[in-house]
């Protein structure tokens, strides 16, 4: 790999940056969005069952932050209740719905940088390539004829030209394919918690003593 890399010239080491870039950017992405720390099946019907009659205290509502995102959101609700017994229906809402898209956010952390580096890799491969071409004609004679030239540094615009065209492909495609499949991911991540919300707030309106808007 380093005789590769030697051989790709300078133009190679910002995709070298690249690769390494979506490498820590993928195994960071399938740690944090493991189902456990996204999601639980069960999770909205045990806080509906537990907060039946009333909220339950700060502590429990901590706890139940600290679970995951789902955990998040549902406890946004509960705090807006707690602290502020006659809230709105409107004003639970929104502090329920806001702790939704922070969560939405971080789940969508380090993806657009994943989308750069799928669709920038290419593109920095055929900068590399037109380095290359440039070291060949470099390298030839005044006249122009390939048989006035250098031929070692003819092989080496060439091997310039070639590897950096390929190592941005080799770095684009995987990246690409992690890239739509987090985001797939996401995806059916954000459906699951918005229809767990959405049947937790119906529940909370029921604490809400006023129904309108503060």
């Amino acid at each position: 790999m380093l005789s590769i890399i030697q051989a790709a010239g300078w133009p190679i080491w910002p995709l070298v940056l690249c690769s390494i870039l979506a490498l820590a950017f993928i195994v960071e992405r399938f740690i944090s969005l493991r189902r456990s720390r996204i999601y639980s099946r069960g999770l909205v019907d045990e806080a509906i069952r537990v907060s039946a009659t009333a909220v339950p205290g700060p502590e429990v509502i901590a706890q139940l932050e600290q679970y995951n995102l789902l955990g998040q959101i549902l406890a946004a609700g509960w705090r807006t209740v707690h602290a502020k017994p006659n809230c709105s229906i409107d004003e639970m809402r929104a502090n329920v719905e806001a702790a939704g898209r922070a969560a939405a956010h971080q789940m969508q952390r380090y993806l657009p940088a994943l989308g750069s580096i799928a669709s920038g890799a290419p593109l920095l491969g055929l900068f590399g390539t037109v380095i290359g071409m440039i070291e060949i004609f470099g390298s030839q004679a005044p006249a122009g004829a390939l048989t006035g030239g250098n031929p070692a540094e003819l092989a080496h615009g060439i091997s310039v030209a070639l590897y950096n065209t390929a190592f941005g492909l080799i770095i684009a495609i995987p990246t690409l394919f992690f890239w739509q499949y987090f985001r797939a991911r996401v995806s059916g991540y954000v459906i699951e918690l918005e229809t767990d919300a959405e049947r937790f707030a119906r529940h909370l309106e029921t604490l809400c003593p006023v129904r309108g808007r503060t």
